[in-house]
């Protein structure tokens, strides 16, 4: 069978990263370190592929400018204490190892950070599979 394509681009949380409920739970934490009602989960949920200050903006819109540096701030140190323990979709790996062995180059663009994308690549081992990353 011909190779149909030479390139494939994956975004990272929610597309081979099942990241979304530690997502959630990090800004609802955020909230409360911050003393702010927390949004309600679907809109949490909803920012997921945008950049940390775009998502914290979308989800708690409310929120006094001058605050959003701390809510970033709580964000990660809640989000950064589970990564390690996030796992990939049930059959990313597998996909990304069979297209590696057809040719095909990969990618990954995402709204993560480059510490954080860094991180995930690390702790699930799939670095050196990607071509090339590209973060928020």
């Amino acid at each position: 069978m011909a190779r149909q394509f030479d390139l494939v681009v994956f975004d990272w949380d929610g597309t081979l990263m099942d990241s979304a409920g530690a997502i959630v739970r990090a800004i609802m934490a955020a909230c409360a370190d911050l003393g702010v009602a927390p949004p309600p989960e679907e809109r949490a949920r909803h920012v997921i592929g945008l950049g940390l200050h775009d998502a914290l903006r979308h989800a708690v819109p409310d929120l006094a400018v001058e605050d959003y540096p701390y809510m970033a701030d709580r964000y990660r140190y809640h989000y950064l204490s589970s990564d390690h323990e996030l796992q990939l979709f049930g059959g990313a790996r597998e996909m990304m190892e069979w297209l590696a062995a057809q040719g095909v180059c990969l990618g990954v663009a995402t709204g993560k950070s480059r510490r954080g994308l860094d991180r995930a690549l690390g702790y699930t081992g799939l670095g050196a599979r990607f071509h090339a990353t590209r973060c928020a």
